[in-house]
């Protein structure tokens, strides 16, 4: 059968896109059990196709599916619903399917109000939507009732199976990586955690489950195969087995993978073990959820570590060379002006390099949200209003939009302004083979401000001495060409040539064959004025239009007329790209 599988778009717009335009994990899971059965399966990132709403027909009517299932968040819910509405009317006999946390939720509402949709799959997707096909395929109309964890209309009333059992064994599903490439990557499915604002302990009963490591690292071997070198760990707690993380680094050292990698843990879930093998296997960045620096509005969201916990954790993470990400939630209950300052002390204790602050959102699925409804006497036809989601906020008479606002705008001034201090109280673990890491964690780290992210964060001071203390930093404790790069492209910004020169001429001295460090120095001696030695730097790359100015730049000063008028020739020619 033809099978498309939609990740429909949001309603609302992103400041940061990445936030939604990631297709969620499962989907590629679902696609590749499909794909081995023999189906025709097409994945189709629609994060952004509301911005040519003509595409959705074309491709409708282009690919004429048998069945199209939607990968629906919640956020994106109405996206699937209108693209649904769409495709019944191109072809009024395909099967509509919708899966997901949302669609698991929200499972009768959907099915009593919107009428294009016929099943959604409750829970773990990947046998529910596969034996849904095999009835539809064979013509069992009357077992589809019976397929477990699949919800559908009888009567016109929605009813659900009884659920389906969750897949006994991870590693016998297929391995996505043989059909299709992408970097968001899960050892496991679940999470421990009980947090009031999530939807993970309904969805997967506070159990988690595990691939083999060969399994994992095999699925990064063969992404890595086909270019990708970094890589999202998007496990809920990615750390919640030390001995299982273990063995993943191991087989990633064993195996040779040149990668780098992110992940998300828990504060109360990780030591000095994990984080040498995790940096060393070439982990760059742990995210933890901190939510608050109130005991208080931490209980409330059932986050049940303590402070001293945050506070080693973070430490530890920074001392082994590992970018560490703080997500904090305001607005929340009880929130004050005197909780946000508590946020904003733990954050100076804590000196994170990345942090996320959101506002509290109330979705289905969460105890919070259960709240709500109770509280309010609401149901779930409150989503029948063209929204994402609802803030808490709006539920609570001792909050306000303009209130809550403004402690978002604290939280993000008082730690872009504490970045400075975070950035001058480095202290990184002194382990010698850690050495050459942790040059790499702080040229990076330099790269964001002068660069990256925090490059453009006027309330950010002293970006330029922040990239350059840590840039010296980091050669300090080893060659790193990206630190001798962009510190000697630093220091010819600011008119610094001579001690630029010295530092790229001590660069080219321990990578010789690296290109943007022998184009660098040849420009620091073009800006000396020593032409001929910025020649013998420059002339082997004169195809790059960019260098072949500065050639021309040296010849000019030189009086060579003849090879001054070949490289105005040369630049005059159209490019490859033109």
């Amino acid at each position: 059968m033809k099978i498309l599988l939609i990740y429909p778009y949001f309603l609302e717009e992103r400041v940061h896109v990445e936030e939604i335009r990631v297709l969620p994990q499962g989907i590629f899971f679902v696609a590749a059990l499909c794909r081995q059965h023999g189906h025709d399966v097409e994945i189709l990132n629609w994060y952004d196709i509301h911005r040519r709403p003509q595409e959705i027909r074309e491709a409708l009517k282009k690919t004429r599916p048998d069945i199209i299932g939607f990968s629906i968040l919640h956020a994106n819910r109405w996206g699937g619903i209108d693209i649904a509405k769409i495709a019944r009317e191109i072809d009024p006999a395909v099967h509509i399917v919708f899966g997901g946390i949302g669609a698991t939720y929200l499972w009768e509402h959907l099915l009593a109000n919107f009428v294009d949709i016929d099943y959604v799959v409750l829970g773990e997707g990947e046998v529910c939507f596969l034996e849904l096909i095999r009835c539809l395929e064979s013509g069992r109309a009357s077992d589809i009732p019976a397929v477990g964890g699949l919800a559908l209309r009888r009567d016109g009333k929605p009813v659900c199976a009884e659920p389906a059992q969750p897949v006994a064994s991870l590693d016998t599903l297929p391995n996505p990586a043989r059909f299709f490439t992408y970097q968001h990557v899960s050892l496991t499915r679940g999470c421990p955690g009980n947090c009031t604002f999530c939807g993970s302990p309904g969805f997967w009963h506070r159990r988690v489950r595990f691939h083999s490591a060969a399994y994992f690292v095999e699925q990064l071997e063969l992404l890595n195969r086909k270019g990708v070198g970094h890589f999202f760990f998007c496990d809920d707690t990615f750390t919640v087995n030390s001995q299982k993380v273990i063995e993943v680094c191991r087989l990633i050292l064993e195996r040779g993978l040149d990668i780098t990698w992110q992940a998300i843990s828990r504060v109360d879930m990780i030591n000095e073990e994990i984080l040498y093998w995790m940096r060393k296997a070439g982990c760059i960045q742990i995210s933890f959820g901190v939510e608050s620096g109130s005991e208080k509005i931490r209980r409330l969201l059932n986050k049940t570590f303590t402070t001293v916990q945050i506070e080693q954790a973070f430490s530890l993470t920074t001392r082994y060379g590992i970018l560490s990400r703080a997500y904090f939630i305001y607005g929340c209950p009880g929130e004050s002006r005197e909780s946000i300052q508590e946020s904003i002390e733990l954050m100076r204790r804590i000196k994170p390099f990345g942090a996320v602050f959101y506002i509290l959102d109330l979705f289905p699925g969460t105890a919070l949200y259960d709240v709500y409804r109770r509280l309010f006497g609401v149901t779930d036809d409150i989503w029948l209003d063209r929204i994402e989601d609802i803030l808490y906020f709006e539920t609570d008479p001792n909050l306000d939009r303009d209130q809550v606002l403004s402690f978002g705008r604290m939280l993000r001034a008082a730690f872009h302004e504490n970045l400075p201090d975070f950035v001058r109280s480095l202290d990184l673990v002194e382990q010698k083979d850690l050495y050459p890491l942790h040059a790499d964690f702080l040229s990076r780290l330099a790269m964001t401000f002068d660069q990256g992210d925090y490059a453009a964060v006027e309330a950010i001071p002293n970006k330029p001495q922040l990239a350059e203390f840590l840039y010296r930093k980091a050669l300090s404790y080893h060659p790193d060409p990206r630190a001798f790069l962009g510190l000697g492209i630093l220091l010819q910004k600011a008119g610094r040539h001579d001690t630029a020169r010295d530092i790229l001429q001590e660069a080219v001295r321990h990578f010789p064959d690296h290109d943007p460090l022998n184009i660098s120095l040849g420009i620091s001696l073009l800006n000396l004025g020593q032409f001929d030695s910025a020649l013998i730097r420059l002339l082997p790359f004169q195809n790059d239009r960019q260098v072949m100015r500065f050639i021309l730049d040296c010849y000019q000063a030189l009086g060579d007329r003849e090879l001054a008028a070949r490289c105005r020739k040369k630049l005059q020619e159209p490019s490859s790209g033109d």
